[in-house]
């Protein structure tokens, strides 16, 4: 469900190759739904009850909670059962092609819903939304006229006027893409289960027109939200009791608010050293290094994360790395997409650097946040890749020993520059081969880096039940690695309140007895609080 992250890192479904947080990779794996949420408490008796489902990245996870908060305002009850929709939204990913196989399967499955349907009553509406919309609207439309509504991910605000388009019986689309669309002024109504954790939108689209990626044909150019907008919501979250907090975008270290008139003449910050861009440089705006400063004063018992940076919008001030140093709530955790461990990949992929320019900024961030845990993107079997392109990606696995990865198979995908260009020559044997050396690879590198934390205390901020054991509890430390442990009684550190057992919310330190590639289990030292915690440190 929304907020769930991969069960088997490495084979998760994400949607936009640098945007890292999906939705559980069994789910994805069988090309499932996210969960579906209860109906809101004192919606109207006889409102149409709309049907949502995810599929893909956290982006559209935080994309349904804004179409929700829309449909909301316009009189729409939301129904966890499929059978008494009057609408079924689908939230789509287009970033593979396994993706929108998802997609066409499910509509096979609402197609014969849609047939037994009574004649007599109100016929049920189906719309496809989001990435694959924008990329196959006519195919959508035209293949047995079963979709009633496509809308792309700038044209949620025009649902309510597009579903009356398709009450009257005509198809009704939307695809248009935004300059300017950041749905700033729409607070998205949270739905992620407990409410412990939750992703605030900070950008929309992308600029940086890499030769495999989709993302910027299906959402477009990057745009930024204004910083008060993001502000508020965060402290409305705070309030809410929320406990962590993940600032979302495509390219989140190149934000820049253009809002505020003050700002607007600002110089360009410089990029990471060794890297480039295919756009020029942008003055102007509040950056991201503010931003991130700003939120983290909010609460400081509220985790910070952010994802996904692009590892070229680094710069050697340094500003965000320094913030992350500092700041006892911004996690001690880095997302650095590389894709590939070979230069000659890296240039027909566009991502503006080389290996060793990648590594150089890999040894500065360690440099600047001590024990920084690390996560990355790679894609295997890209166009023209040779075995030893491929070696040298492992070799960069083993280098830099990642502690979380996401690994997948390349998939071409129309419109990209590397559709155009490039012939996707490598075969998919060839392609899973690679896939399994990779993740094996990973792994072993993970289970080394993990393994250097057992017998230290992990400050875990507590999410639930552990899925596998109602007597264990699972949460996360600071470097965004799951952590088990038993659910006993708990004696509070500083002694503030009774023994008792933790309850999500809950910050507890772990003594780590255990590890594996993907987890770590512990034992429960006592509760404490994120201040408490940084100042014993």
């Amino acid at each position: 469900g929304p907020g769930q992250r991969p069960v088997g890192r490495g084979v998760a479904l994400p949607a936009g190759p640098d945007l890292r947080h999906f939705l559980g990779a069994a789910a994805a794996r069988q090309g499932g739904p996210s969960q579906e949420l209860p109906p809101e408490p004192g919606s109207v008796p006889g409102a149409p009850k709309v049907y949502l489902e995810t599929y893909g990245c956290q982006m559209n996870v935080n994309d349904t909670e804004i179409v929700w908060a829309i449909l909301q305002k316009n009189g729409y009850a939301r129904t966890e059962e499929l059978d008494e929709a009057d609408v079924v939204l689908l939230v789509t990913c287009s970033v593979r092609e396994k993706a929108e196989q998802a997609i066409w399967n499910r509509l096979q499955h609402l197609k014969a819903l849609k047939a037994r349907r009574p004649q007599a009553g109100a016929p049920l509406r189906i719309g496809i939304l989001g990435c694959m919309a924008e990329r196959l609207k006519e195919e959508i439309l035209h293949r047995e006229k079963l979709v009633d509504v496509v809308a792309g991910p700038d044209a949620y605000r025009d649902l309510p006027r597009l579903l009356a388009v398709a009450e009257s019986g005509q198809q009704a689309a939307n695809v248009l893409l935004s300059l300017d669309e950041t749905y700033a002024d729409i607070l998205p109504v949270q739905t992620s289960a407990g409410g412990t954790t939750a992703f605030v939108s900070i950008m929309r689209g992308c600029d940086n027109m890499c030769s495999y990626c989709i993302v910027p044909f299906t959402r477009g150019r990057e745009r930024s939200r204004p910083i008060a907008s993001i502000l508020q919501e965060v402290r409305m979250l705070s309030d809410q009791g929320v406990k962590e907090v993940t600032l979302l975008g495509q390219n989140v270290n190149s934000f820049r608010d253009l809002s505020e008139v003050q700002f607007q003449s600002v110089a360009a910050p410089g990029l990471s050293r060794g890297f480039s861009t295919v756009y020029k440089a942008k003055p102007g705006g509040l950056r991201f290094s503010h931003l991130l400063d700003q939120v983290s004063r909010i609460d400081p018992e509220m985790r910070i994360r952010f994802t996904s940076p692009h590892p070229k919008d680094f710069p050697d001030e340094a500003s965000v790395l320094q913030l992350i140093q500092e700041r006892h709530n911004i996690c001690k955790q880095l997302h650095l997409p590389a894709q590939s461990g070979s230069t000659r990949v890296l240039e027909a992929m566009r991502r503006g650097y080389t290996r060793e320019a990648y590594l150089e900024l890999v040894h500065h961030v360690r440099d600047s946040i001590p024990g920084v845990s690390l996560s990355s993107d790679f894609i295997t079997g890209f166009c023209g890749e040779t075995e030893e392109d491929h070696q040298q990606t492992v070799s960069l696995l083993r280098e830099v020993r990642y502690n979380i990865g996401f690994l997948f198979a390349y998939s071409m995908r129309q419109k990209t520059r590397a559709h155009h260009r490039l012939q996707d020559d490598v075969p998919t044997d060839v392609k899973k081969r690679r896939l399994e050396q990779l993740i094996a690879t990973f792994r072993e590198e993970a289970a080394r880096a993990n393994a250097a934390l057992v017998g230290q205390a992990q400050l875990v901020l507590v999410e639930g039940p552990s899925k596998r054991s109602a007597s264990e509890l699972c949460g996360r430390n600071d470097g965004n690695i799951k952590v088990i442990f038993p659910d006993t009684e708990l004696e509070d550190a500083a002694e503030c309140r009774a023994p008792g057992r933790a309850q999500p919310g809950d910050y507890v330190m772990v003594k780590v007895t255990s590890a594996s590639s993907q987890t770590l289990r512990g034992v429960p030292l006592c509760w404490t609080t994120l201040s408490r915690a940084a100042a014993s440190h």
